[in-house]
């Protein structure tokens, strides 16, 4: 069976177009792949060195991904910073990382121009750390969006180049998972744009349903079609494509029809569009308020991910340290 492994941003909620894009797909790959997920506390680092409550996020994280439908006990969910072998290896692998190639990555030179006033080393080797994520799994596949792929790519030139290095064929190379088809865009409620937390344009799992109505009211829209069948602006087909997603065909065709003959009302439209997310999400939604007020289960999810993840990392960092010659004296 293939190991597929994917990172979950610490800082980050969950909102509909993660939900939609690759969460949807992680539950449906844990059941067909050798899946690990974990929580990048330790690369939140790099970008927020001093983080106001980060037991707090990587506890709201976790409830929100169990409570979208990530099965602990199938796959293997933990905390980055609970597998101590990903730090080690991470200082082993920066040996063989060149200052000149991670200058390069596009990453870095964004967040240069993005955080200029702090550029730290854990941000220059962040590609280091991904790559230590990965293979200290030995993982097959690794789902990545586009800005990530010259990260994987450096992956690959880690694992190779540790392999030459070494003259041993340990590490294979990851490929990008590609969900292809089953990857649904959802786009923001701004007029532009996917939807984002940065772009505070994003509907969250988390989010009441009073919060949903006001978020989706005040999405943009235009001063309607003059023609029938008009071409939608972008503002209104961003509104039609959540719709497509969130409520029955017969709903969509409805305002569909209503669009095409000139007789839509947006404010109608943001109603039906606001109720059909507020019944999808509110069961998600209690089940997050469940499972982060049961102390007891998150304490057991935590420790049984850190076990599986430490039986397969402590056995990744045994086999490097002997392929270097770290061999015990006693």
């Amino acid at each position: 069976m293939e190991t597929v492994l994917s990172g979950i941003r610490s800082t980050g909620n969950l909102h509909l177009g993660n939900y939609f894009g690759a969460v949807r797909n992680f539950v449906k790959m844990q059941h067909d792949y050798k899946c690990f997920f974990f929580v990048a506390d330790l690369h939140s680092l790099t970008t927020y060195p001093t983080p106001e409550d980060l037991h707090g996020n990587i506890k709201q994280v976790l409830a929100e991904y169990i409570a979208a439908g990530i099965d602990p006990e199938t796959a293997t969910l933990y905390i980055q910073s609970d597998v101590p072998e990903v730090s080690q290896l991470y200082l082993l692998l920066n040996m063989n990382a060149y200052v000149g190639e991670l200058e390069r990555t596009t990453t870095f030179k964004e967040k240069v121009r993005s955080q200029p006033d702090n550029v730290n080393a854990g941000l220059l080797t962040y590609p280091v750390l991904m790559a230590t994520d990965i293979i200290i799994h030995k993982a097959n596949k690794v789902p990545v969006g586009k800005d990530q792929e010259q990260n994987l790519e450096m992956t690959r030139k880690f694992a190779r180049r540790f392999n030459t290095i070494y003259k041993v064929d340990y590490f294979p190379l990851p490929e990008p998972f590609n969900f292809g088809r089953d990857l649904i865009k959802i786009p923001g409620l701004d007029g532009t744009g996917k939807m984002g937390k940065t772009e505070g344009n994003g509907i969250f799992l988390a989010d009441s349903p009073d919060i949903i109505t006001k978020k989706v009211m005040r999405a943009v829209t235009d001063a309607g079609p003059t023609k029938p069948k008009q071409k939608m602006s972008e503002p209104i087909r961003n509104i039609f494509t959540i719709m497509e997603v969130v409520s029955s065909q017969d709903i969509f065709n409805y305002f569909l029809e209503q669009y095409n003959t000139c007789k839509i009302r947006y404010n109608d439209l943001k109603k039906q569009l606001a109720e059909d997310i507020v019944r999808l999400t509110t069961p998600i939604r209690e089940r997050i308020l469940e499972i982060s007020s049961d102390e007891e289960y998150i304490g057991r999810v935590v420790k049984m991910g850190a076990e599986k993840a430490r039986a397969s990392a402590s056995q990744t960092l045994h086999d490097v340290r002997e392929i270097i010659g770290y061999r015990p004296f006693y």
